[in-house]
């Protein structure tokens, strides 16, 4: 039975009384604040050697006893640097809070700085092996053969356990990339290059980007501004070629993947194919990937010999009248090489399938309507894999054990709030599990994977516990289809008054692959939402049908149409705000950044006498402008859509801009470039509207470091000036 979360909890008055309580700041909320680390609930840094968990810390490591909790020190930087003779050398150690163990049967700590990488015996106390890294990119380090593949100059190498350097390309340049990330870290893309499991093969992909337009990006730092263009293929138009080499220690010879080639004549676009996913079989002699053709719509799992590079056999196939999103690579049973899980949402929901090496769909191992959100990985003893979900309610995120044989799922942890767990290295018996709940701000167990018995290793205080806390409320109401479940957040005053009337701002994003709204600390509110409650306004959140987590139909429900669907959501969120006495609906307020950008536009543009006041940050403006994998993936192509496309694009709608807006983008913006924004405040200009518009010379998508903190207030400021 589904549980069912409270539609309103209240954080606890705190004891002292308001007056003498503190008032954040931005210095205090942001990121990028002085003061932020110093309010972020307590935490502790832990990794796994084999079964048996180590606390890593500035000046110590320290292994934690799984019956008791008691710490027993391994040793401490001093000793690491002592043994590793590394007084004033390149060898010195700063800190342990990054110390790896990367043998599970062995006593080596992996330790290092942005020059050197050496494992230590910290038995026999000595350097068993050391590896120099400056000036490299890209560092993948293969604990098996303890070679390392990594780009230089935009070459790819290798350089062997006895340092050996092995060069693999020679026409590394801006357009030809190695051993990177590809197809604009989509499709859960994160790196470019995949060691085997006995560390004697290297997979790795090359891109040409040749045929790929530039974006003209322009450095206004020097004296005289300089031209660094981005690789940027939008959408209906030519995109990168990507091919995947194999590496092979041994003979030192390197061959490439017999993948379908780009068919030129199939389309005037190309590629037809991406590639994701990569994994190898246990033995190292196959390399698995999932195929994608353009459309993405259909997705095949594909096996390739290592050895020679042809393709083997496909082992299943999805397709969609819409869009197929892998995402996760398949994951071999440890103790059947035989069998591997496959995760999929074809029935509906992400769930797990067990498939034979040869592509026979054994069987569905989870099922219902919930999400598999991630795979802990395997408890070897028991033969089960260990899963996050949202079983449990839509909003949290639990974790339980699979029995691969049976499907029958063993919870693993106390059923609330959300649930962040990793699994131990060894055999997988244990799990650390750190977890929130809309009052916990942070707590640390260690648990049993069997059957989740744990024990507690750290209770966090609340950090903001001497500052005048915020109220804040979760409840669900219906989307705008009048059947689904939306879940909503909102922050109010901590001097709330019903008998008031406040102004109040809805903060979006609303597009795919985020959400806003969780059962975690303060039911996962961002640190400004409390900066502007005490400021006096409410602030309103809603994870309208197209957000994540959701399952695929939820997700689908924006198909070639962006922005539509979810707006007629965010506006039911508006007619629930309308019915609440206390809100001000003569001053309502609208921010979001980059789709949330988009949204805070399209809102202000359609429904221009709702709302008097909007920030938008780096919004989309137009899809055509987006890049290839993911606007096509929601809009197909301009060629094929050009009715959607149309309904979305911002341009048509600025003449009916009427409330106060202003919009602010990173300069140098890599992923929403400047041209949605300067196109739209063209067009205001031949509209007659008045858009306000700033921007940060040197940013990117984000800002970053304190650019932050002068972000936020000026967000803020904008509010007071025109919506207070």
């Amino acid at each position: 039975m589904k549980t069912k979360l409270p539609l309103l909890i209240l954080l606890a008055i705190l004891a002292l009384p308001m007056s003498a309580q503190k008032l954040f700041t931005l210095e205090d909320l942001n990121f990028g604040g002085r003061n932020y680390h110093s309010l972020r609930p307590q935490n502790m840094f832990l990794t796994w050697w084999g079964d048996q968990l180590v606390q890593t810390d500035v000046e110590e490591c320290n292994l934690i006893d799984a019956k008791t909790g008691k710490k027993t020190q391994l040793f401490s930087l001093d000793d690491i640097n002592k043994w590793a003779e590394s007084d004033g050398d390149v060898r010195q150690v700063r800190h342990l809070m990054n110390a790896t163990f990367p043998y599970p049967d062995k006593p080596i700590v992996a330790v290092g700085n942005r020059r050197a990488f050496v494992l230590i015996d910290f038995k026999t106390k000595q350097i068993v092996w050391q590896d120099s890294i400056s000036g490299q990119q890209a560092n993948d380090w293969a604990p098996q053969s303890k070679a390392t593949a990594y780009v230089q100059d935009n070459q790819l190498f290798v350089v062997d356990a006895q340092g050996g350097k092995h060069q693999l390309s020679t026409d590394g340049s801006r357009e030809i990339v190695y051993g990177q990330s590809v197809h604009r870290d989509e499709f859960g893309i994160e790196k470019g290059t995949f060691w085997s499991p006995d560390g004697q093969r290297l997979a790795f992909y090359r891109m040409d980007q040749s045929m790929v337009t530039d974006y003209p990006q322009v450095d206004t730092d020097p004296r005289i501004a300089e031209h660094q263009p981005d690789k940027y293929p939008m959408a209906g138009t030519n995109t990168h070629v990507v091919t995947i080499g194999v590496y092979n220690l041994a003979t030192d010879k390197t061959i490439y993947l017999q993948t379908p080639p780009v068919d030129y004549a199939a389309t005037a676009l190309q590629p037809t194919c991406y590639f994701t996913n990569i994994s190898w079989s246990p033995d190292s002699k196959h390399i698995f990937l999932q195929e994608l053709n353009r459309d993405q719509n259909d997705c095949r799992l594909v096996s390739y010999d290592a050895e020679t590079g042809n393709r083997e056999y496909q082992l299943c196939r999805e397709t969609s009248d819409k869009y197929v999103e892998p995402l996760n690579p398949i994951q071999f049973l440890p103790w059947d090489n035989s069998l591997f899980i496959l995760q999929s949402q074809k029935d509906g929901y992400n769930h797990l399938y067990l498939y034979s090496i040869k592509g026979e769909c054994i069987k569905q191992l989870t099922s219902g309507q919930w999400v598999v959100l991630d795979v802990l990985g395997f408890n070897q003893k028991d033969k089960s894999v260990i899963i996050a979900s949202n079983e449990k309610h839509p909003l949290q995120r639990n974790i339980y054990a699979v029995d691969v044989k049976t499907g029958k799922r063993t919870p693993l942890d106390n059923g609330e709030g959300v649930h962040r767990g990793v699994l131990s290295k060894g055999t997988g018996t244990l799990l650390y599990d750190k977890w929130q709940n809309p009052t916990t701000p942070n707590n640390i167990d260690l648990v049993n994977a069997k059957d989740g018995k744990s024990k507690r290793l750290l209770t966090a205080p609340d950090p903001w516990k001497d500052y005048q806390q915020p109220i804040y409320e979760s409840g669900s109401i219906k989307a705008a289809d009048g059947t689904t479940d939306l879940y909503w957040r909102m922050v109010k005053p901590r001097d709330f008054n019903p008998a008031k009337k406040y102004p109040t701002v809805v903060y979006v994003y609303g597009g795919p692959h985020a959400h806003n709204v969780e059962a975690s600390w303060h039911w996962y509110s961002r640190t400004w939402e409390t900066y502007m409650a005490q400021k006096g306004y409410i602030v309103f959140i809603l994870d309208n049908r197209g957000s994540q987590h959701r399952g695929r139909d939820f997700e689908q429900a924006t198909f070639r149409q962006l922005g539509q669907v979810e707006m007629q959501d965010q506006m039911k969120g508006v007619e629930f705000l309308k019915s609440l006495p206390y809100v001000d609906s003569n001053r309502l307020g609208v921010h979001g950044w980059s789709f949330g950008g988009f949204m805070t536009i399209s809102l202000m543009t359609n429904y221009p006498d709702v709302f008097k006041v909007g920030v938008a940050g780096g919004p989309v403006i137009d899809w055509q402008w987006y890049e290839v994998m993911y606007g096509e993936r929601y809009m197909d192509t301009p060629q094929q859509n050009p009715d959607g496309y149309a309904k979305t694009s911002l341009i048509s709608k600025a003449k009916n801009l009427k409330g106060k807006l202003q919009i602010i983008i990173g300069y140098n913006d890599p992923t929403v470039v400047p041209q949605h924004a300067l196109s739209f405040l063209k067009a205001c200009v031949e509209a007659g509207t008045q858009p306000d518009f700033f921007v940060y010379p040197g940013e990117g998508h984000n800002m970053m470091g304190h650019a932050s903190v002068h972000l936020h207030e000026r967000i803020t400021q904008y509010f007071e000036d025109y919506l207070k």
